[in-house]
């Protein structure tokens, strides 16, 4: 077997730059076209570059998750919005407010899972939210107390969207790309949850459904959360009886109220 510390025969990209600090100071040298390609943030931010970004974005994380050896996830998308229990009476409207407990839902739900994944040290059924409030600090939260690890997928946006505290610190991703930032989301995908939410939670939940009816992606277990939040915002009925969905994809996803009800809907599609 190769010997995989083996002194390489070229100097690598880190020794290369510990030689930049010793060049010599010249208007040579000073000359932004004189900056190794790699180093040079203007060059690597040039709209031709976008392909490398999108690439660089895609692997980052990945490297990082293989690394941490993390081989499955559930997917916990939901809004920013929802507020916490005891913040209720200061949500911007009585709907939020009575969608309030979906956060301890979540919570819940997150720490029963992160459970089960501290059993394979954090490599299977590790809980990935985009990192930001609402719903997705309610996961984060949960596995946090079951004293797991969680990852956070961020998204650089100009409000609402920071890493909240309870994301594992070294599994805590920011991106540009949000079509980058959705294949992280279901690369290692074991199930998907979805709670209420707003364009995003919707634009999440369709793309994926997508995915799933086309059979690009696996079928796995699809939970909505609050049947009559669902229900009442989409008439999934007419949409079959419109004829622009079959009946049968009417039997992708299932409801659930509880945390109880979506780990017996897990167990149960993994147990067919």
């Amino acid at each position: 077997m190769k010997d995989q510390h083996k002194p390489r025969p070229f100097p690598d990209a880190q020794e290369d730059m510990r030689y930049w600090d010793e060049t010599p100071d010249t208007d040579q040298t000073r000359h932004p076209a004189y900056r190794l390609a790699y180093a040079d943030a203007d060059f690597m931010l040039r709209d031709e570059l976008r392909p490398v970004r999108l690439q660089l974005e895609l692997l980052k994380p990945d490297l990082l998750m293989s690394e941490r050896g993390i081989n499955s996830t559930i997917v916990m998308f939901g809004g920013a919005r929802i507020p916490r229990p005891e913040d209720a009476d200061q949500a911007r409207t009585p709907t939020l407010a009575g969608l309030a407990h979906f956060y301890d839902v979540a919570r819940e739900f997150a720490r029963v899972m992160t459970l089960r994944s501290v059993q394979s040290y954090g490599r299977e059924d590790v809980i990935v939210t985009g990192g930001g409030p609402g719903v997705m600090e309610a996961g984060n939260l949960g596995a946090k107390e079951a004293g797991g690890v969680s990852i956070g997928l961020n998204i650089v946006l100009p409000h609402e969207q920071a890493p909240n505290s309870y994301v594992t610190p070294d599994l805590c991703f920011n991106f540009h790309y949000f079509a980058i930032r959705k294949m992280h989301f279901l690369m290692r995908a074991k199930a998907i949850t979805v709670f209420p939410g707003g364009f995003g939670t919707l634009d999440e939940l369709f793309e994926t459904l997508t995915l799933i009816q086309t059979e690009r992606m696996h079928k796995m277990p699809f939970i909505l959360f609050g049947r009559a939040f669902w229900t009442r915002i989409i008439n999934w009925d007419a949409l079959a009886e419109a004829g622009t969905i079959s009946p049968e994809d009417l039997k992708l996803f299932h409801f659930a109220e509880t945390a109880e009800e979506a780990v017996a809907i897990i167990d149960g599609f993994e147990a067919e």
